[in-house]
């Protein structure tokens, strides 16, 4: 939604140009329609309740602010997808939580022009440069005057929360992990790996077989599907929530938190009302398992869990596979956690 600046890119063969809009390289006005807030999609959908009577409750509304952050498309898109395709314009029904959040999933799973489009752009490299980065929650500094990290603001992809850089909205975070490990999804798909009712006991979903069986997977396959990926660094961390997409797309989901800054990934996989907290790293030195632990206690305290998950992929070509695949479980400030090496 933002007009891009003009970036120096090769748009003619062997010459570099701005690449302008305009024929003189020059754009003499910017326009830009910023996200929404709160307030404003209440008022804006306010004239849809002032025209059909059909009502929005401020709960419903907060929700779809969640998923959005206010971006303009997707704030249109999704009560389009709630009141024409969910409701088939039946006007005399009330819009509920459940509905947004199948709207959401649909914007998701269809990839409608707009994202696609958008999600097209990860390709580039000055885009991976920015958005890696991101899905491994590694400490990045960026020049608010590089160009690259004004590419991808500008593009509405990534925003800052916080002097954090994260994607914009829920709904975009989640596609970008859908494309970037698509073929994945697909090659699980047809190897026919288990689904979450294999690996259910007693309702709850039995987290050291399904962990095991992705460790198992990881030693005989990480070589060769590391090397597919465009985006290398966080290929482990893409291939391993393609495994659990798998797992939870018969009735769960997962939920992300990325941001640059954070140096871990928090995932929370929801599965029959229950939650089962996750935190990626990448090994770096004998203090990561210690800074895994202190900071998935954290997560689970923010997610009122007493369980958690802490993988660690250690992508170091002297330990041995052996040595690699570890499963330790360990007590932190009341809290069960298991250490699971890949």
């Amino acid at each position: 939604m933002r007009n891009i600046r003009d970036y120096k890119g090769k748009i003619r063969e062997e010459r570099e140009t701005l690449g302008s809009a305009s024929p003189f390289n020059i754009v003499s006005e910017s326009l830009t329609l910023r996200n929404f807030t709160l307030e404003e999609i209440a008022s804006l959908y306010s004239q849809h309740t002032e025209q059909t009577g059909q009502v929005f409750s401020p709960t419903v509304i907060e929700k779809i602010y969640d998923y959005t952050q206010g971006q303009p498309w997707l704030v249109n898109a999704i009560v389009r997808e709630m009141v024409v395709k969910i409701c088939h314009n039946d006007f005399s029904q009330t819009i509920n939580s459940k509905q947004v959040e199948q709207a959401a999933q649909t914007l998701i799973m269809r990839r409608d022009t707009h994202i696609d489009s958008l999600m097209e752009r990860l390709k580039e490299a000055r885009v991976q440069r920015i958005v890696e980065p991101v899905i491994l929650g590694e400490i990045e500094s960026y020049d608010l005057l590089d160009d690259d990290y004004q590419y991808v603001l500008d593009l509405g992809l990534l925003t800052e929360f916080t002097d954090q850089l994260a994607p914009s909205n829920p709904i975009y975070g989640e596609v970008i992990i859908r494309t970037l490990n698509y073929r994945s999804q697909m090659d699980m798909m047809k190897h026919h790996h288990q689904k979450a009712s294999a690996y259910l006991v007693k309702g709850k979903l039995d987290m050291k077989r399904l962990l095991s069986d992705f460790q198992q997977f990881w030693r005989e396959n990480s070589e060769i599907l590391v090397e597919r990926y465009q985006y290398k660094e966080a290929a482990p961390h893409l291939i391993l929530q393609a495994f659990l997409q798998r797992i939870v797309n018969s009735g769960g989901k997962i939920s992300r938190e990325m941001a640059s800054g954070k140096g871990r990934l928090d995932l929370c996989v929801h599965y029959q009302d229950l939650k089962y907290p996750i935190e990626l790293k990448r090994h770096y030195s004998d203090k990561t398992y210690q800074q895994g632990k202190r900071q998935l206690a954290n997560y689970m305290d923010k997610q009122a869990c007493s369980e958690g998950w802490l993988i660690v992929f250690d992508r170091r070509k002297t330990p041995s596979w052996e040595q690699k695949i570890l499963w330790q479980t360990k007590s932190v400030a009341q809290k069960t956690i298991h250490i699971v090496g890949c």
